[in-house]
């Protein structure tokens, strides 16, 4: 069934996932930083007795970050929410047409969307050096909008090869590879 598709619709693929894993795990080291600014807040909270202005402002952009350019990697692995009682009961090749068409008419044109939004309110942010208005430390802004269409692109980019993975299960019935689920 493979020899159906040419080498390079698999290199592409390969490329697309191997890019993702790297980023994703590129990604992750973004924990290390928020765990230090979460322990130092604690630490100087409660046993120093100074809380600090910044660490709150930290602590929600790191997460959200992380949160945020995480989420390609998630889509790679197949942990994003499905319906698994309705999912399992489909074939392969069922599985693979409500993927592929549900990326070509929901997926896609979100991402593009949200891509083109943040891109103009990241900029209008950064223009105007716009700052959080959470705590007395007011950080800028647009390092954390600037997230928002990174996330959309790099979501893209790992859509391309989703979309390629759905169109061989839908024209040869197998999974072009078996996702991990919420093993991440």
């Amino acid at each position: 069934m493979k020899a159906d598709f040419s080498p390079g619709y698999y290199g592409i693929i390969k490329g697309i996932d191997t890019f993702t894993e790297w980023t994703g795990n590129a990604v992750a080291w973004l924990s290390v930083p928020l765990v230090l600014v979460v322990f130092w807040e604690v630490f100087s909270r409660y046993v120093l007795g100074t809380p600090t202005d910044w660490a709150y402002d930290m602590s929600y952009m790191l997460y959200a970050a992380l949160f945020m350019l995480g989420s390609h990697f998630a889509l790679k692995r197949g942990a994003h929410i499905r319906t698994d009682m309705l999912w399992e009961k489909f074939s392969s090749t069922t599985k693979g047409k409500i993927d592929f068409y549900a990326y070509i008419v929901l997926f896609f044109p979100g991402m593009i969307l949200l891509f083109g939004v943040s891109v103009d309110d990241a900029w209008r942010a950064f223009m105007m050096g716009e700052r959080s208005e959470q705590t007395v430390w007011r950080p800028l802004l647009w390092p954390l909008k600037s997230v928002v269409p990174l996330t959309a692109l790099l979501l893209l980019v790992q859509g391309v090869s989703e979309i390629m993975k759905s169109w061989f299960m839908m024209r040869t019935g197998q999974e072009f590879e078996h996702k991990q689920g919420g093993e991440i």
